[in-house]
């Protein structure tokens, strides 16, 4: 696995950094999911963003959802992000198909249409954090520019890309979050704006074999950059037939009794990985009795 996370630090404490490297996991995302170019692109970017921002996040066991509810053809999207690296998330509908933008480059603003950005952190708390910002424009990389300067107060510069071989398999994937910590001199955020305003787009730079380390040197090298921690990411679904039966369970006697009543076995399809779990009659009968205590 080639994938990873840097997490860097620079401007003598005023700015925190992290970049990724993310074709595999993305890779991976489309042929479970089997999805068209646009969704590829739409998903591998949150995929990204949602890595960076879950290994943001301190405790063993936090999670992290993104939620992107749209008015376009995709409907929506979800991703869901651990601290450790792993992360997971599909497309509502994952077969679009969309004409190129005016730039000649996939449409992926049009696909999301207009809409909600929800972040939901679960931490531990009584009740799980949770921040919501409208979309404004869909490509998701300004859309949680925007979230994290309104939902969180945090100046941030998010940037997200993937790049498609002719064949639509995944040719580059990855992104960067640079942020100002309270207290950044005005020296400092004019200087880096500046910088920021020169990156033409990351897939380029990763196109042109910069690794994240040398992507965050090339942008943050003038401010004393320093590299913290490297960590790896993969596509990770924790599914298993396991937690599907305690899902089933949970759905009531009444609902068991009547799948039993059909005398057909039934398929049930994890959203986030793609895969299915089969139970026959007497699975579900087994259930039936499971849940009658």
């Amino acid at each position: 696995m080639t994938d990873y996370i840097v997490r860097a630090t620079a401007g003598d404490h005023q700015i925190r950094a992290f970049a990724a490297t993310t074709r595999e996991l993305v890779e991976h995302a489309r042929q479970a999911h089997n999805t068209s170019p646009i969704a590829t692109a739409a998903l591998g970017r949150l995929l990204t963003a949602g890595s960076m921002m879950g290994i943001m996040m301190k405790g063993e066991d936090d999670l992290l959802t993104i939620k992107i509810q749209g008015s376009g053809p995709i409907e929506g999207l979800t991703v869901t992000a651990d601290s450790k690296g792993n992360v997971k998330g599909y497309a509502y509908n994952p077969g679009v198909m969309l004409p190129p933008n005016q730039d000649g480059k996939l449409d992926v603003g049009g696909a999301v249409g207009e809409g909600v950005l929800s972040v939901i952190k679960d931490i531990g708390l009584k009740e799980p954090y949770v921040g919501q910002t409208i979309l404004v424009g869909g490509e998701i990389a300004e859309d949680l520019t925007y979230y994290y300067a309104t939902s969180e107060q945090t100046p941030s510069s998010v940037a997200l890309g993937v790049l498609m071989n002719k064949e639509n398999t995944v040719k580059q994937s990855g992104g960067f979050i640079i942020q100002l910590l309270p207290g950044a001199s005005d020296e400092i955020i004019d200087k880096l704006e500046k910088k920021l305003g020169e990156i033409t787009s990351i897939t380029s730079l990763l196109d042109e074999g910069k690794t994240p380390e040398m992507i965050l040197e090339h942008i943050l090298g003038d401010f004393g950059v320093e590299m913290m921690e490297r960590v790896p990411v993969r596509f990770h679904c924790n599914c298993d037939k396991n937690r599907v039966e305690k899902a089933l369970i949970s759905i009531g006697r009444k609902e068991l009794q009547e799948m039993i009543d059909d005398g057909k076995s039934i398929e049930v399809n994890c959203h986030f990985c793609n895969k299915n779990y089969e139970f026959t009659v007497e699975d579900l009968t087994d259930l039936y009795e499971k849940a009658n205590g």
